[in-house]
């Protein structure tokens, strides 16, 4: 049985280890928040984006563009977003796993030396190095602070890439953000733009909440859209008699790659929010785990001091009983 100072030492080991879990936590929630707010943000530009492209298809217009061709697929290239920081549950190992599956069933069709990786963070970045992929450049910086520059710089070099005959295939790896307590593991395709099954993608985001508990989720749910449902009967439908010059083709061909630099800054904005999501469930759980064990060692050291006092007690109980 450890003595009465060594389960001391553990206790205010596990202690320290509390206020870190508990801080990280905090610093997360604040992150996610403002993460939230940068998704909030992007949401109008969304919205009106793709209303105008679905009225567009309500036309029958048939645009032909380069970035809705198919072909034979002959190189395929993979954008992965990951974290640039570990202690996030299993958010960056579902990723690297995602990744390594991809490339197995890839390269039995096409080969191992005919895939190409665009790492959107450091872990896959080094991951990758390290199983010896072709990785195309470090986009970690972007994880860090996301901007629009830099998906639009990403999203022309693979359009360029793409027109080039480079690479037939452009696939996208990232968790889609739900809520604080739901991020969706995601792989779907980038180039060519099935723009129909793109606009009837799920959109599904609570932006609302830092909280994971299940109960509250699914109170915020119920009543979020309860909400959602009010302010929706509120709003006046948009006009959809757009005049379009100088031909519908020419504006659908100037609209996809608009569609492309928007589909890759959704998908690292929603990596990013689900990091810290992730990283605050794995702070929340190591600090919940920290009370749980300083509970037991407390039962301990309680259990040891009331044992020691009471081998004293005999002792003196004893020593007087032989006098």
């Amino acid at each position: 049985m450890p003595s009465l100072k060594e389960i001391k030492g553990r206790i205010a080991s596990v202690n320290s280890t509390r206020k870190i879990t508990s801080a990280m936590k905090m610093v997360a929630s604040s992150k996610l928040h403002h993460a939230q707010v940068a998704i909030q943000n992007m949401l109008p530009y969304e919205t009106m984006l793709e209303h105008i492209l679905k009225s567009f298809l309500a036309a029958e217009a048939e645009a032909q563009t380069i970035y809705d061709q198919e072909r034979p697929v002959k190189r395929v290239a993979l954008v992965v977003f990951s974290s640039n920081s570990s202690l996030c549950g299993g958010f960056n190992a579902n990723i690297i796993k995602m990744m390594q599956h991809a490339v197995t069933g890839l390269a039995e069709k096409i080969g191992a030396e005919n895939i190409d990786i665009y790492p959107m963070g450091r872990k896959v970045y080094e991951k990758a190095q390290k199983l010896g992929y072709n990785v195309m450049g470090d986009w970690s910086a972007t994880v860090d602070k996301p901007n629009v520059h830099d998906c639009i710089g990403l999203a022309m070099e693979l359009a360029e890439r793409f027109a080039k005959g480079e690479v037939d295939k452009v696939e996208l790896i990232y968790h889609h953000f739900k809520s604080a307590g739901s991020q969706i593991l995601t792989s779907k395709t980038f180039l060519p733009i099935d723009l129909e099954s793109e606009l009837e993608r799920d959109h599904e985001r609570d932006l609302t909440s830092t909280i994971v508990t299940k109960k509250a989720q699914d109170y915020l749910k119920k009543h979020g859209r309860k909400r959602a449902s009010a302010d929706s009967d509120e709003v006046a439908p948009l006009n959809d008699n757009f005049i379009v010059e100088p031909d519908m083709n020419t504006v659908l061909t100037q609209l996809m790659p608009k569609m492309a630099h928007l589909m890759l800054y959704t998908a690292l904005l929603d990596s990013v929010a689900s990091e810290h999501a992730a990283r605050m469930v794995a702070m929340q759980t190591a600090t919940d785990n920290a009370d749980e064990l300083l509970r037991q060692l407390n039962l301990q050291y309680n259990k040891s001091r009331q044992q020691a006092i009471t081998s004293e007690l005999l002792d003196i109980v004893g020593g007087s009983v032989n006098n």
